[in-house]
């Protein structure tokens, strides 16, 4: 009796109707603004969050980070901060430390192309992207490889059919493009084919303003409005230990002149280049951290900054780093305190170290995902799709990624308790030993009651074996392929292409624009 009912529902699903005036046809679940429903979890005691952050003072102002850009460190010397020269090394007082915390806005809007999809920065909210930086690119059908700008191009699509990744981001290198040259077709793909917030290279002022006129280009902006908003956003990373390199102190600088969003973040891998203990390389990254959120808020007092998290640890036996592990997810609910201490928004990272899409890979995506989650992060990059501790994206691990994401998103709605979600009459209405197929609260809600897998198959294994036995990994290629075959860009995404394809041509002419180094 119940494998009939449930057949007799398959029957009716298939043919559009429930039977029941009033019921919706299609599930229409809303990821584009998230807000994190959990508690956010500690490991370390409020006394520890202050004891840390007063130690991380002491650092910038005892030990003192080198800056190399010399700009930057006129810039820090002129708001009080004690500069050698000759090191090239910068002590900052606590004082400037606590004027730029006091400046920095704790909440930033950013708008994306369909202001539809503009988000709040803040903490509370909650944003996903997808593996970022990598220098390869791998899938099953072509293997690993070095990234390519039609890898790129095919990433940016993916990205942007998917609701749950909120924000464009530089997923693979495309080598097969000049670097004088790299960051204009970077920006035309993000431009033209998606309406979501991009990213911007930090590589030096030519390849900056170039980007910002791309987006004024695009978006129709005045170079005003452009200014009076954050339109696009960058990260920028430290060389741990207590370094500040002259690209990314620079970006800093244009970034925060331009009022763009700046990602500022550590990669304090404990046991190599941080303290081998949680609680020292979070240090150690707090430092960091601030000392690059200070130079923002000294060239434009309130300039857009999210307080930036990437701490993990090494294997000790190669040097490799680890992602997915306790010491990350610990490192990550840790960062999560000092980001609320300050009150900025803040990012977290996730990823793995896995060499494929497996079920290493799977699990510790997972893990530093829930860590994330948990610990309350405005921003997860690499949350799809990154292999290898950065080195990969794949094309297949960010569709099956996307699933654990989309999870995650189906739990920040509100679940109906109201009395017609708690049932009684249908309770009443099915006899004991009875079923809930057919029952008139059933067929009412069965269309939207619950999550559609993307690549989750649920059928039992004689179906799933004569459907091909195919794991997870294979249909999530068919998958990728099948949206990228259909891929449309937004109509106002496309309508952009002329006016950059003018710029690019020009730019291109005159020389294009080698990053700094």
């Amino acid at each position: 009796m119940v494998d009939d009912a449930a057949r007799n529902l398959r029957r009716e699903r298939r043919r559009g109707r429930t039977g029941e005036a009033g019921s919706e046809t299609s599930r229409r679940p809303d990821y584009r603004s998230l807000k994190n429903p959990f508690l956010p979890q500690p490991i370390f005691s409020a006394d520890q969050v202050a004891a840390i952050h007063d130690t991380a003072l002491r650092v910038l102002e005892q030990l003192g980070a080198k800056v190399l850009l010399p700009e930057a460190r006129a810039i820090l010397a002129r708001a009080g901060a004690l500069v050698d020269e000759d090191s090239q090394m910068v002590r900052i007082g606590r004082d400037i430390v606590a004027a730029a915390l006091a400046s920095a806005p704790k909440s930033i809007r950013v708008h994306a192309g369909d202001r539809a999809r503009d988000l709040t920065l803040e903490l509370g909210s909650m944003a996903f992207l997808a593996g970022s930086g990598a220098p390869n690119v791998t899938d099953l059908e072509h293997g690993r490889r070095p990234g390519t700008l039609a890898a790129f191009e095919d990433l940016i699509r993916l990205v942007q059919h998917f609701d749950v990744l909120h924000m464009l981001g530089p997923c693979i290198e495309p080598q097969d493009i000049d670097n004088r040259f790299r960051h204009y077709a970077v920006n035309r793909a993000q431009l033209t084919l998606s309406d979501k917030l991009p990213f911007v290279f930090a590589r030096g002022t030519p390849q900056v303003e170039d980007g910002f006129e791309m987006l004024r280009l695009a978006r129709g902006l005045s170079e005003d409005e452009f200014r009076s908003g954050a339109h696009c956003y960058t990260v920028i990373n430290t060389n741990s230990p207590r370094q500040l390199d002259v690209p990314m102190a620079q970006g800093i600088i244009d970034f925060a002149k331009a009022g763009q969003v700046l990602v500022i973040t550590p990669f304090c891998l404990a046991g190599a280049m941080a303290p081998i203990t949680v609680a020292g390389a979070l240090t150690l990254q707090h430092a960091e951290a601030l000392a690059g959120l200070t130079l923002a808020q000294i060239v434009r007092p309130g300039a857009p900054v999210v307080y930036g998290s990437f701490s993990s640890n090494v294997d000790m036996k190669s040097g490799a780093p680890a992602f997915g592990t306790p010491e990350h997810v610990k490192a990550t609910l840790g960062a999560g305190q000092l980001a609320r201490f300050t009150g900025l928004p803040w990012r977290s990272g996730g990823g793995s170290a896995a060499n494929i899409s497996d079920a290493q890979a799977a699990h510790e995506t997972q893990f530093a995902l829930w860590g994330s989650v948990l610990a309350g992060a405005t921003v997860c990059i690499h949350a799809a799709g990154w292999l290898e501790g950065g080195l990969s994206v794949s094309f297949e691990k960010l569709i099956t990624d996307i699933e654990a994401l989309q999870t995650i998103a189906e739990l920040c709605a509100a679940t109906p308790g109201d009395e017609a979600a708690i049932g009684f009459e249908a309770i009443a209405e099915v006899q004991p030993g009875g079923h809930f197929f057919s029952a008139g609260h059933t067929m009412a809600r069965y269309r939207t009651a619950f999550y559609e897998p993307l690549v989750a198959d649920w059928s039992n294994f004689g179906n799933w074996t004569e459907a091909g036995s195919r794991t997870a990994t294979e249909r999530a290629t068919g998958i990728w392929k099948r949206l990228l075959a259909d891929f449309r860009p937004p109509a106002c995404a496309a309508a952009t292409s002329g006016v950059l394809d003018e710029f690019i041509a020009r730019r291109t002419e005159e020389g294009g624009a080698a990053p700094v180094s």
